[in-house]
C-alpha cells in the first residue's frame, strides 16, 4: 500500500533527483590511459589494501552455492541461456558471456574482443570493493581465482538490480534540496531584477507545491483505508479466538495424537515382546534342531566308520541281497497295493459323483414335487459328505411334520371320498327299492282288483247254485249241494292264496 500511495505522486523536474551521469567512454579512457598494465588506474583510485580480503567469504561451498542460485535467479528472470553451477565449475566461456551480460545490464557495452579491458576499466569506474585483473580473467575458472570471479559476479548482479530498481521507481529519488533550489533560484532572479521570471517560478513552485499537497492527501486517505481494514481486522481477532486459544486447541489436538501414539507405541511394543519371546523359543527349538542334527550326523559318521571297519563274509553279502531284494519286493507290492487303492478311490470318487449328480436330479425333482404339494420347504444340496449336510436341511424338524400333516390330510380326503361313495351307493339302493315297492304296488293292485273281479263272480256263482236248489228234489239238492260246495271249496282256496 506505501509503495500503491506513493506511485500514485506525480514527478516534478526540481523535486526529482539528478540523474547520474553518464560514464566515461572506454575509448576515451583508452586514449588517455594506452598502458596494458594491471596499474594503469592506480593513481586515480584510493589504496585497495584490505578490500581483496571480502572475497573470503566466497571461498566457502555453501555461501558460493546460495550465491549462484541466487545470480541464477536474476539470469533466468532476463531470460539469459546460461546458468552457473557450483560443483564442477563453470567453463571459461559461461563466465565471460555472463560477464559481459551484467555489464549490458548495468548499461556498459563492452568490446567482444577486447571485452577483459572493458571488465576491468568498468569495475574500476563504479570502485567495485573486489579486485580482478586481466590475468585473472584469462583463467576465471581456477580455484584461485574463482572465488573472487564470484564476487564480482554477485557484485555485478546486486549493481544491476538496483539500477533497475532506480530506473523502475523514479519518484523514490530523495528531493531533500528542492526548497534550497527553489530560495537560490529566487534570491538569483532577484538580484537580477526579473520579477517576471520570479512570480513564475513562485507560481511553479506553488502548483508544485498544491500538486504534492494532493498527493499527501490522497496517501493519508489511503492510510485511513488502510487503518480501517486493520481496525476490522483487529476487531475480527477479538472477537475471535484468540492466537493462544487457537493454539491451545492445536496443542490439545496434538497431545490427544500423541496419547494415541503412545497407546499404540506400548500395544506394539507388548507385540514386540511377545514376538521376541517367540523369537526366542524358536532360537531354543533351532538349536536343540541344531544339537539333535549334530547328533545324528555323528551317529551316522560311527555308523559309517563301523560298516567300514567291519568286515564282510561271502554268507553276510547274500543275506544283505536277499533282505534287499525283500525289501525291494515288498516296495513293489506297496506301490502295486498303492496303485490298486488309488483305482479304487478313482472309481469311489467317480461313484460318489454320480451319486451326488443323481441326488441333485433327485433333489430338483423332490422340489418340484414340494412345489406341485404347496410346501414352503425346499432341498439345498452341497457337496459335504453328510447325509443331512448334503440334503441342506433337518428332515426330522422339517420334512416329516410337513408329510405326516400331508398324509393327515390326505386320509381324511380319502375317508370322505369314501363316505361320499357309500352315500352314493345307499342313494341308488333306495330308488332301486323305491322302484321296487312302486312295481310291488302295481302287483298289489292288480291281485286287488282280481279279487274284486273272483268275488263278484263267486257271489253270482252262489246265487245261481241257490236258485237252482229250490226248483230241484231233495237228492238233487245234496248232490247238487255237494258240487256247489265242491265249488264253494275251490273259491276259499283261491281266496287263500291269494291272501284275502
Amino acid at each position: 500500500m506505501r509503495g500503491g500511495a506513493t506511485g500514485k505522486r506525480r514527478a516534478t523536474e526540481n523535486f526529482g533527483g539528478a540523474p547520474p551521469p553518464p560514464p566515461p567512454s572506454v575509448e576515451h579512457q583508452r586514449q588517455f590511459n594506452s598502458r596494458d598494465s594491471d596499474a594503469s588506474f592506480a593513481s586515480s583510485r584510493p589504496s585497495s589494501i584490505g578490500l581483496g580480503r571480502a572475497s573470503d567469504a566466497y571461498a566457502d561451498r555453501s555461501h558460493q552455492s546460495t550465491t549462484i542460485r541466487s545470480i541464477n535467479t536474476f539470469l533466468s528472470s532476463h531470460n539469459f541461456p546460461i546458468s552457473l553451477r557450483a560443483h564442477p565449475v563453470p567453463s571459461v566461456k559461461d563466465i565471460s558471456e555472463t560477464l559481459k551480460f551484467l555489464l549490458s545490464a548495468v548499461d556498459f557495452h563492452c568490446d567482444t574482443l577486447k571485452w577483459d579491458e572493458d571488465v576491468v576499466f568498468v569495475l574500476k569506474f563504479l570502485n567495485c570493493p573486489f579486485k580482478l585483473t586481466k590475468s585473472s580473467l584469462r583463467a576465471p575458472n581456477t580455484p584461485h581465482n574463482w572465488p573472487n570471479v564470484l564476487a564480482v559476479v554477485h557484485w555485478l548482479v546486486q549493481t544491476a538490480r538496483y539500477r533497475q530498481h532506480l530506473s523502475s521507481n523514479p519518484a523514490s529519488i530523495p528531493d531533500a534540496n528542492s526548497m534550497s533550489s527553489f530560495s537560490i533560484q529566487s534570491y538569483r532572479h532577484f538580484i537580477r531584477g526579473e520579477d517576471e521570471l520570479g512570480k513564475l517560478l513562485d507560481s511553479d513552485f506553488e502548483g508544485k507545491l498544491e500538486a504534492e499537497k494532493a498527493n499527501v492527501a490522497e496517501t493519508t486517505n489511503g492510510y485511513q483505508n488502510i487503518a480501517g481494514e486493520l481496525e476490522a481486522k483487529l476487531e475480527a481477532l477479538r472477537k475471535g479466538p484468540s492466537k493462544k486459544e487457537s493454539l491451545e486447541n492445536v496443542k490439545a489436538n496434538l497431545e490427544k495424537d500423541v496419547n494415541k501414539l503412545r497407546t499404540m507405541v506400548v500395544g506394539y511394543t507388548d507385540k514386540t515382546r511377545g514376538m521376541e519371546r517367540v523369537v526366542k523359543e524358536k532360537e531354543k527349538e533351532l538349536i536343540a534342531k541344531e544339537e539333535e542334527r549334530h547328533q545324528i550326523s555323528e551317529e551316522n559318521k560311527d555308523l559309517k566308520k563301523n560298516v567300514e571297519v567291519q568286515s564282510f563274509n561271502v554268507r553276510d553279502v547274500e543275506r544283505m541281497k536277499r533282505e534287499l531284494q525283500a525289501v525291494e519286493r515288498d516296495v513293489a507290492e506297496a506301490e502295486s497295493a498303492r496303485d490298486g487303492w488309488e483305482q479304487k478311490a478313482w472309481e469311489l470318487n467317480s461313484q460318489i459323483r454320480n451319486q451326488f449328480h443323481q441326488i441333485q436330479t433327485l433333489a430338483i425333482e423332490y422340489n418340484q414335487a414340494l412345489r406341485r404339494l404347496k410346501l414352503d420347504i425346499q432341498f439345498a444340496v452341497s457337496e459335504k459328505g453328510e447325509v443331512g449336510k448334503v440334503l441342506g436341511l433337518d428332515y426330522k424338524s422339517e420334512v416329516k411334520p410337513a408329510l405326516s400333516s400331508l398324509y393327515d390330510a390326505m386320509e381324511k380326503v380319502e375317508t370322505q371320498t369314501a363316505i361320499q361313495q357309500q352315500a352314493s351307493e345307499m342313494a341308488s339302493k333306495m330308488e332301486a327299492e323305491k322302484s321296487h315297492l312302486g312295481s310291488v304296488q302295481l302287483q298289489i293292485n292288480e291281485l286287488e282288483e282280481r279279487i274284486r273281479l273272483v268275488r263278484k263272480e263267486g257271489q253270482a256263482g252262489v246265487g245261481y247254485t241257490m236258485r237252482l236248489g229250490g226248483e230241484s228234489n231233495v237228492g238233487e239238492y245234496e248232490n247238487g249241494g255237494y258240487e256247489s260246495g265242491g265249488c264253494g271249496e275251490r273259491s276259499c282256496r283261491a281266496f287263500e292264496r291269494f291272501g284275502v
